[in-house]
């Protein structure tokens, strides 16, 4: 395990019947917000891992990973029934490109996600940096059902303290939610819905977007961004306004 750090559960959070939160205890190299690393345990004589962004900021502790207990999955499903105080393996460096340093210079700052993806833009909104360098930043959060729509604490508290950059905006589609929209990203960003709702235009010039969550949205959703708002994917030979993460 030479390869590996281990490190202790300080808190297995369950929100619902399958989303949960693992907190760890662990002393863990500096990383960037928006990265990942994998999470290993050893299953019937093997060592078995997956990716996993981190939702906490670089700058605080203990690190903390956000996920949904999948049906039959063999990783998920024993990640769900640690407790506080199992130990559990954490690659030791962080990777991805999906970070602040990556992106082109822009005014605003799009963070479109569902169910889990949220956790690597959590990590980005509770730095400094990211109010530095936009003058609003849109957090779009897509879910099922309301219960769904988890961190709230974390996100009320930064309505607080960025009260005139920050927008959140959630979605849940197969119920009606209190200032939810509903639907699917894509379809509002087409039809205009998402603007309406920020007061923004989304455009070359001015947006900047990061792409986090089920592979359908980010790829519907990319291709919606490109043909009816002129972007284009972004990359560092040929710098755009679209970025999104491949770890599926």
């Amino acid at each position: 395990m030479a390869d590996w750090l281990t490190a202790t559960v300080v808190e297995n959070k369950q929100w619902n019947d399958r989303l949960h939160s693992l907190r760890l205890d662990v002393d863990y190299p500096t990383f960037k917000a928006g990265q990942f690393t994998r999470l290993a345990l050893e299953i019937e004589g093997e060592l078995v891992s997956r990716p996993f962004s981190l939702v906490n900021s670089p700058d605080t502790r203990p690190l903390d990973f956000y996920f949904i207990e999948v049906l039959d999955g063999l990783l998920s499903t024993r990640l769900a029934k640690l407790k506080a105080g199992d130990s559990i393996l954490v690659a030791p460096k962080a990777a991805g490109l999906m970070t602040l340093d990556q992106l082109p210079e822009g005014k605003h700052l799009y963070l479109l996600s569902t169910g889990t993806g949220i956790g690597p833009f959590l990590s980005i909104l509770n730095t400094q940096e990211v109010w530095q360098q936009f003058e609003k930043v849109v957090l779009v959060h897509a879910v099922r059902y309301q219960n769904e729509l988890t961190y709230q604490d974390n996100i009320d508290a930064i309505k607080q303290t960025r009260a005139e950059q920050f927008i959140y905006v959630p979605f849940v589609s197969r119920e009606q939610a209190p200032d939810a929209l509903t639907g699917r990203i894509p379809q509002a960003v087409e039809d205009g819905r998402l603007e309406q709702r920020t007061g923004l235009k989304i455009n070359a010039e001015d947006s900047q977007v990061m792409l986090c969550g089920n592979p359908e949205m980010v790829h519907e959703t990319m291709d919606v961004l490109i043909n009816t708002h002129g972007l284009k994917k972004h990359s560092r030979r040929d710098p755009g306004q679209i970025s999104i993460e491949k770890y599926w």
